[in-house]
């Protein structure tokens, strides 16, 4: 919603050496050659570690986009469906941690302004930047993200959230995603229990590494 015109503001050329980089990375994929050599080489999302569906922001994707919030007198809590992260926020509480400590997740402090719960995030790792799961393409460490969650009616929250980043952006853009209720239930995201993505994900690149030794098409 900020710019007006819908788009996300220029890349520095820093970042974008860096998306240019890992659209090479897509291409390398693309043309059989993974970044498969064990599964550490795979994102969080591909470990069943993080998805960009647990924030934050909160984003949807195609399928596990329900969560549930709890709210205690000092803290909210969001329950994502997807690979079931828990976001614990304290609400006029301490401080952001120090600088030297960098999470996937990022820090998240919240504090109520009238009615609207503003939740501003900091403390990324600067890995982030590398995975898909990333909220604000080609942020990293420097992100700062507020959200900004508003109960306009009994069923609806005004979910929006802005993104700086110096370093990324030549300046903050701020994106809409309400959120509507619904009466569930949410279902348990077993992504470990034979995490056949990653088995078949690892197998497949031994394949395609048979093939191109042979000389096969």
């Amino acid at each position: 919603i900020d710019p007006p015109d819908g788009r996300l503001p220029t890349l520095t050329p820093e970042a974008q050496r860096s998306a240019d980089a890992q659209r090479e990375i897509g291409r390398d994929e693309q043309r059989g050659r993974p970044l498969a050599n064990s599964y550490e080489d795979r994102g969080p999302s591909d470990r069943c570690i993080q998805h960009s569906k647990a924030g934050p922001p909160i984003n949807p994707g195609a399928y596990n986009n329900n969560m549930q919030l709890f709210q205690t007198p000092g803290h909210i809590a969001i329950l994502n469906e997807q690979i079931h992260s828990v976001r614990v926020i304290p609400v006029d509480g301490p401080a952001h941690l120090g600088g030297q400590i960098r999470l996937w997740m990022g820090d998240s402090r919240g504090r109520w302004d009238g009615e609207t719960l503003v939740v501003e995030t900091t403390n990324f790792s600067d890995q982030i930047v590398y995975n898909s799961y990333n909220c604000c393409p080609g942020a990293g460490a420097n992100l700062r993200l507020v959200e900004r969650f508003t109960r306009v009616d009994a069923d609806t929250i005004d979910h929006r959230y802005t993104v700086e980043d110096s370093t990324t952006y030549a300046g903050p853009w701020t994106a809409a995603m309400p959120m509507i209720r619904f009466d569930g239930p949410i279902f348990e995201c077993a992504c470990h229990e034979r995490n056949y993505g990653m088995e078949n994900l690892l197998r497949g690149a031994r394949v395609q590494e048979r093939v191109v030794s042979s000389g096969s098409h």
